[in-house]
């Protein structure tokens, strides 16, 4: 009993002929194609945010025995922009036990240094406890 064709396999016969694979080539081109948007994405975003307007540098910190503390801090911002600082006393573990805004105004080009860009502040606070530590918690530029 010899026949021209073969007969299909029971796994064919029940559920049905394999599909044919994608070309590894077309998946690879997609994957290629996805990794370089987000590349050029992340480029996009870099370039876009550039650096922070203003930033803060801690530079001191003292405690006075009258439930008083001060910080001494540097601003950097545009000479022409108006700045206000989150200024913190912090305690063994770290709790804010004081804390108080500073307002850093507008500066002329002899102010500080780096014409007038970077400028020194000391920020005066009542602590509730006793404090251990001090320093700006985040500055940002206030609009007029």
């Amino acid at each position: 009993m010899s026949s021209a064709s073969t007969p299909p396999s029971r796994v064919a016969t029940r559920y049905g002929t394999p599909k044919p694979r994608r070309q590894p080539r077309r998946a690879r081109v997609l994957t290629l194609a996805a990794l370089s948007g987000a590349v050029l994405a992340a480029g996009v975003f870099a370039v876009t945010t550039g650096s922070p307007p203003v930033d803060s540098k801690d530079v001191g910190f003292s405690l006075d025995a009258d439930g008083r503390a001060s910080v001494d801090f540097e601003v950097t911002k545009d000479r022409s922009a108006s700045a206000q600082c989150a200024v913190q006393a912090l305690s063994e573990n770290y709790a804010v036990v004081g804390w108080k805004i500073v307002t850093v105004g507008p500066t002329d080009p002899g102010d500080g240094v780096n014409e007038g860009r970077t400028t020194a502040q000391r920020a005066d606070l009542r602590t509730d406890s006793p404090a251990v530590s001090g320093g700006v918690n985040a500055c940002w530029i206030v609009e007029d």
